[in-house]
């Protein structure tokens, strides 16, 4: 088992402090972990397992594949943006905080479901699951967006895609669309991607949150 805990290391770009950190032990007791010296603890093995997605059954004998899926991550960057050789993004629940609003607001505090170990991408705030087919095939509902929050609706990039809390009825409905300019004062439109679903124009003062999305993954079963 030893030596595959450094295959698992290699494999997700991380550095023995890295690991180490995330495993909640010193780098001196990783590098023995991984030369053999002492076992990989039943702890360590349920973080491996239940926060790396390591498929338990490679970890102990070898058989099958190294994880439990294999993620399809796309990136959505800018030629500006300055990209991390690995950072570990919290995964919110919306539903457990009660929506995008308050997520926003108390995030810093909010206890996530979990890390997603990602490398080389640009510092990203969070991520969470999303629901709904507007961006269908792009994304799909059970896809994850990673995102980048934004404190000034003024500071969007037009034509870039937006995880966004929009006011209606008194009702928080969250969506991901692409931004565009309107030629109503005071409104953007938010395009989908799915040709199914209409434009629409929406006033600016009812977008109540909305972040940039800088990636998006699907989880892929092993076949």
């Amino acid at each position: 088992m030893n030596e595959r805990v450094k295959l698992i290391r290699k494999k997700l770009g991380m550095t023995q402090e890295q690991l180490a950190q995330r495993l909640g032990i010193g780098k001196a007791a990783l590098s023995m972990i991984e030369t053999g010296k002492t076992r990989l603890s039943s702890r360590n093995r349920n973080i491996m397992v239940q926060e790396l997605n390591v498929n338990p059954e490679w970890l102990e004998t070898g058989r099958g594949e190294m994880f439990n899926a294999e993620p399809d991550l796309t990136a959505y960057m800018h030629r500006t943006d300055n990209s991390l050789p690995l950072q570990s993004v919290p995964l919110y629940s919306v539903e457990g905080t009660a929506g995008l609003v308050p997520l926003f607001a108390e995030q810093a505090r909010t206890k996530p479901l979990n890390y997603i170990h990602i490398p080389n991408l640009p510092k990203c705030d969070g991520a969470i699951y999303i629901v709904g087919d507007s961006m269908y095939p792009l994304l799909k509902s059970g896809d994850i967006v990673l995102y980048k929050q934004l404190h000034d609706i003024d500071n969007i990039f037009w034509g870039d895609m937006y995880l966004l809390s929009i006011d209606i009825d008194g009702e928080e409905y969250i969506t991901v669309k692409y931004i565009q300019k309107s030629d109503r004062p005071g409104y953007v439109k938010l395009v989908s991607q799915n040709p199914h679903h209409a434009d629409k124009e929406v006033e600016i003062g009812r977008i109540r949150a909305i972040a940039l999305v800088k990636a998006s993954i699907r989880m892929n079963s092993i076949r």
